[in-house]
């Protein structure tokens, strides 16, 4: 492999930005943590690490799979955690 033509030494002025004051910093696509945000996070420090999960092509009915795509993002999370509960309850049986 070839060496790297980037140089690692930064070429951001940061006198400059260190000089801005805060209202002249654009925060638009990072947007301020809310109460309600912040209430919904939590902490995977000392849990049990999640299952490994693997990529797959899953031939499914369009209209399942639209129906799940309704249900807005995390719809796979989603469908990954109906089929766990199938799974262990016929694994139970």
């Amino acid at each position: 492999m070839s060496k790297s033509s980037f140089s690692k030494a930064s070429k951001t002025d940061w006198k400059r930005v260190d000089a801005l004051p805060d209202s002249a910093i654009d925060l638009s696509d990072n947007p301020e943590v809310t109460p309600e945000m912040f209430a919904k996070a939590f902490v995977r420090r000392g849990l049990a690490a999640s299952p490994t999960k693997e990529q797959v092509t899953l031939r499914l009915d369009a209209e399942v799979l639209a129906w799940f795509r309704a249900q807005g993002k995390g719809y796979q999370t989603q469908i990954n955690r109906l089929l766990r509960a199938y799974m262990e309850a016929r694994r139970g049986k």
